[in-house]
């Protein structure tokens, strides 16, 4: 098996270097992957060869957690051309959004019900698409990964705002 550890997640999948990726094809490439390097196909040539696949088996599975989740693996796009998300450090986010921000607060602070959450829940699906759809259109057209790292700093936003959500309806 010949894997190297410095190679992208990308290159480890054979993927192309691009936010836009098909699902089925990550799913069926990391099982293809996860065969290859199983521990128990390399029993025959013991201990060391088992815990060089053990390794192998992580770094697969960690690149799979990476490209199958979108966010994940646009902020990992972000890093890769140089523009990490430190969304712990870097909380800067336009004026619209800081305003639609405090909207969606006073909107979950106000609802009476079901109906107003479903509402609510509506508006934020509809923010992540376009927000998807941006960080799409600058990582993959524009390569502009800059302006896709502050758009996935405020997708990050919305998923955790969205948890508020699911929370207030239990």
């Amino acid at each position: 098996m010949k894997i190297n550890l410095q190679s992208s997640d990308f290159d480890l999948f054979g993927l192309p270097e691009r936010f836009e990726q098909d699902r089925a094809v990550i799913e069926a490439r990391w099982k293809e992957l996860q065969r290859e390097a199983h521990p128990d196909r390399f029993a025959a040539q013991g201990a060391a060869a088992q815990r060089v696949a053990m390794q192998w088996s992580v770094r697969i599975n960690e690149a799979h957690q990476r490209l199958k989740e979108p966010i994940r693996r646009a902020a990992y796009l972000c890093e890769l051309r140089g523009s990490p998300i430190e969304a712990e450090k870097n909380t800067a986010m336009p004026a619209h959004f800081l305003v639609e921000q405090m909207e969606w607060r006073e909107a979950l602070d106000e609802a009476q019900g079901e109906h107003e959450l479903d509402a609510l829940h509506e508006r934020l699906s509809a923010a992540r698409q376009q927000a998807l759809g941006r960080i799409a259109k600058l990582l993959d057209e524009e390569g502009d990964a800059a302006a896709a790292a502050q758009q996935v700093r405020a997708l990050m936003f919305i998923e955790r705002f969205g948890r508020d959500v699911e929370a207030r309806r239990e």
